[in-house]
């Protein structure tokens, strides 16, 4: 909103600086973000909130100023020259949608002069943006934005019978709007008719059989209501904003109507003449009752902590229109009196309806500076969230791995889910979403990742690890789930080049190791061959945690991105994720967290043993180490894979695998004759179940 800084002081005798007044009104709610020097005198640009329709109009903030520097406002009273004719007798108006316009009213002048604009008023519009048209036009803009409510004119003459009909438009019905597009309306949309076609979109914008041009000679002033959410959805079902339509959706003052009809009228026979008739057609059918709201002392000092003066309290709300009248009343079982201020709810702010609102209203005009800082009192003790030490756990081991926690938007695009999603998972698609890269909620953390690292890698970061623990959502039986899940992602570097070491590419063996550091706070991983489509084939696995069952469920995948989706994201270099269910992690970090014993250091030497293995493609390590650790072996302490081997003397289809074997004691040294019998009984189990046979070396 432009505001003119000479304008404003029509309505308040101000004296502070715009600098002053920028500030002032920046700490009450209205925030002024810059200044401009033009012709007409300082221009503020404020930013309006949604909640503050009022202050689209110069009248509004002159209010606000007015009760920041307790000065009075100036009334606004038009003066009218009127003939004997009644307007009444001229034209009639009839609402057939009171649902969607609650007030219209009408003037007529005839024999007016449409020209230029006098340089006051084209001057005045110039300053805020608005260009120049004819003098009618312009009042009918310059009244709109000296006391924010629209109004339109129309050429009397071309309106069908002199008649006005607010009704709903017709399934199909059309109409050329003032920017000379033509539009075809639904019955949801309200239009301001004549007695045979529509000229004009309820609150939105006018049509241009009606408009006003230099040969007008009579003129029509409407100046109406129209229920927000109408017009809201008008708008966006046309495509069509306009000053209008901003500030009607917005919720426009009701009463306000008939006052900025009359400044229009005024105005108009200023720069124009012509011949007003007599009196209004104010066609209002449900005016609503004044409210009353209450605003108590003790709910003040609840709130903010401290007490005000009354006469700061009768000040603030007098200056913003709310007639506070105090009827202190007998609340106390003791019979003391609590001093309670009864208010009339000002019709241009609807959204102020209870006494927290005019509290705030105090506040924010008296200074929120003013009050003393102060800690509520607690009245419910603080628990942490279930599972909360558990995932600050697995946030301390993927920190300390070296990855950075983010926290992504869940709202994503469709296309781009629709690369992860599980075949079995029904999306949450979103019904109203803001844009089109914007409208179902993500069905895995992986969408939002690979978004994460897109942005990260254009922009000149090319060595990242990342992770989030958040939310996916699905429907399932028509109903919203969701989920939470962690999500890993790197790419690049894992070692930087050193004077004493060359530098190494990011690989799935750098991913799978450091989701193996992750797995030990949940008594390990188990890992299995394969994964989605979304990966490579070659390098993606399948997590799932021990179960004492013989099946354990997955809990995530790992993998290397597959070669078209990164060439889908643009990746010029191999990217790296992983996804696991949050629950069943976090559920097998407390459990093994729970089972934790003290363990004495051993006070015997560890043995560790080789075997050179050959072992036929397809069988995996995971197979060897669950074949070994089967077996009543208590002392069997770790088993690594410390080489592999292809080619060679080792048979085509078959490849050479060397682990070793570690065994610890806590009773006593190891004789060789315990050592072979723990080799001959693994060297057995393998033979047996995988069908490995000993390299010979």
């Amino acid at each position: 909103m432009k505001v003119v800084y000479n304008w404003l002081k029509e309505f308040v005798d101000a004296t502070a600086s715009p600098a002053d007044l920028r500030a002032r009104l920046s700490l009450a709610g209205v925030a002024v973000d810059s200044i401009e020097e033009t012709s007409a005198g300082p221009v503020l640009d404020a930013e309006v909130t949604a909640n503050r329709p009022d202050c689209l109009g110069h009248l509004g903030i002159a209010r606000e100023v007015a009760a920041i520097y307790r000065l009075p406002l100036k009334p606004l009273h038009p003066k009218l020259k009127e003939s004997a004719e009644k307007v009444a007798d001229a034209t009639r108006v009839e609402i057939a949608a009171p649902d969607l316009c609650g007030r219209f009213t009408a003037r007529v002048l005839r024999g007016v002069k449409v020209q230029p604009s006098p340089d006051w008023l084209r001057q005045g519009l110039e300053a805020i943006g608005e260009k120049s048209i004819n003098n009618v036009v312009d009042v009918t803009n310059y009244v709109m934005f000296e006391l924010g409510h629209p109004l339109h004119a129309f050429d009397f003459d071309k309106l069908q019978e002199h008649r006005i009909v607010v009704r709903r438009a017709k399934p199909g019905e059309k109409i050329r709007t003032l920017d000379g597009a033509e539009r075809t309306l639904t019955k949801d949309v309200c239009v301001v008719a004549d007695a045979g076609r529509a000229v004009g979109i309820g609150g939105v914008m006018g049509g241009a059989e009606t408009e006003i041009s230099f040969s007008t000679r009579n003129v029509l002033i409407e100046c109406a209501w129209f229920d927000p959410i109408s017009v809201r959805r008008a708008s966006k079902a046309l495509g069509l904003r306009s000053e209008a339509s901003y500030r009607f959706e917005r919720g426009a003052d009701p009463e306000m109507a008939e006052l900025a009809s009359r400044r229009a009228a005024e105005l108009i026979q200023q720069v124009a003449g012509g011949e007003l008739l007599a009196g209004v057609v104010d066609v209002y059918p449900h005016r609503p009752p004044d409210e009353k709201i209450e605003l108590s002392r003790k709910e003040l000092l609840r709130v903010m902590g401290a007490d005000l003066p009354d006469r700061d309290i009768e000040a603030i709300l007098s200056a913003l229109g709310f007639h506070p009248v105090r009827v202190d009343v007998n609340r106390g079982s003791d019979g003391s009196i609590a001093a309670v201020w009864e208010c009339r709810q000002a019709s241009w702010r609807q959204d102020v309806t209870r006494g927290i609102d005019l509290i705030e209203e105090v506040a924010r005009h008296y200074g929120y500076d003013k009050f003393p800082p102060r800690l509520p009192p607690a009245k419910l003790p603080a628990h942490r969230l279930p599972h909360a030490e558990a995932q600050d756990r697995l946030r301390e081991r993927i920190v300390a791995l070296g990855y950075q926690e983010i926290v992504e938007i869940p709202i994503v695009d469709t296309q781009r889910n629709e690369l992860f999603r599980p075949e079995n998972l029904t999306p949450a698609v979103i019904g109203n979403p803001l844009a089109e890269d914007a409208s179902v909620m993500r069905s895995t953390g992986t969408v939002s990742m690979l978004r994460a690292m897109e942005w990260n890698l254009n922009h000149g970061q090319r060595n990242l690890r990342l992770f989030e623990i958040g939310k996916t959502y699905q429907l399932r039986d028509g109903e919203p789930v969701e989920a939470q899940v962690l999500t890993l992602g790197a790419t690049g570097l894992a070692q930087e080049k050193t004077i004493y070491e060359p530098a190494r590419e990011f690989g799935f063996a750098d991913l799978k190791g450091d989701l193996d550091r992750i797995g030990e706070l949940a008594g390990g991983f188990r890992w299995q061959s394969g994964g989605p489509p979304w990966l490579t084939s070659s390098r993606a696995a399948r997590i799932s945690l021990p179960s004492k069952s013989s099946a354990s469920a997955d809990i995530g995948v790992a993998g290397q991105l597959a070669r078209r989706i990164a060439e889908g994201y643009k990746f010029r270099q191999d990217v790296f994720v992983a996804e696991l269910k949050l629950e069943p992690l976090v559920t097998g970090v407390e459990a093994a967290n729970a089972a934790r014993r003290f363990k004495a250091l051993p006070r015997f030497p560890a043995v560790a043993r080789d075997f050179s293995l050959v072992l036929a493609d397809g069988v995996i390590f995971a197979q060897v180490v669950e074949t070994i650790r089967s077996l009543p072996i208590a002392e069997l302490e770790s088993i690594e894979a410390a080489d592999l081997f292809r080619g060679g003397q080792v048979p085509p289809g078959k490849f050479s695998l060397m682990i070793r074997v570690k065994f610890q004691s806590a009773e006593a040294t190891f004789t060789d004759a315990q050592l072979n019998d723990f080799s001959a009984r693994i060297v057995a189990a393998l033979q047996e179940k995988l069908g490995a046979t000993l390299r010979a070396i």
